[in-house]
């Protein structure tokens, strides 16, 4: 956790520096990202809210995204993790979206991925969306290295 909360600071820093904020959308990391950004002092200035996005009832309540906008969607994929970083950019009016989806193991998800895949996307100024294969089925490393990856594609973009 401390690698996540130094990555945090960072991106905190960053986000406070210019006056802005994010939210975001999680899945297979359970709450990591949130709870790192908020490890931080000062959370408040930059942190407006998250979600983790874990099933499909999740999606639909917490997202306000039907069956019928996930047409042309599947979760753990790039546009999904896309829709997801948006949607929490635009429910909460937010400088940033951040999103990651994935499967953390120890096996795969019922979409084919392997366990250690994960989608993650940056909404903002400027955004990307990036994919990730760990190549591993231990479920809280993956866990601790999507969390870290995500930090880290923020704070590239913050940095940018």
């Amino acid at each position: 956790m401390k690698e996540l909360v130094g990555i945090a600071e960072q991106v905190a820093a960053q986000l406070i520096a210019r006056k802005q904020t994010i939210a975001v959308a999680e899945s297979s990391t359970g709450g990591l990202i949130s709870a790192s950004l908020l490890a931080v002092p000062g959370a408040s200035a930059y942190y407006l809210g998250g979600a983790v996005v874990y099933t499909r009832d999740a999606r639909g309540v917490l997202m306000d995204i039907s069956d019928e906008g996930m047409k042309g969607f599947r979760s753990s994929s790039e546009p999904y993790a896309k829709l997801l970083a948006d949607q929490m950019r635009s429910r909460f009016s937010s400088d940033w979206g951040l999103s990651e989806t994935g499967a953390a193991g120890p096996t795969g998800n019922r979409y084919g991925d392997a366990a250690g895949h994960s989608c993650m996307a940056v909404s903002g100024p400027t955004a990307e969306v990036i994919t990730l294969e760990t190549g591993s089925g231990d479920r809280f490393e993956n866990m601790q290295v999507f969390a870290a990856t995500a930090l880290k594609l923020l704070l590239r973009k913050l940095e940018s």
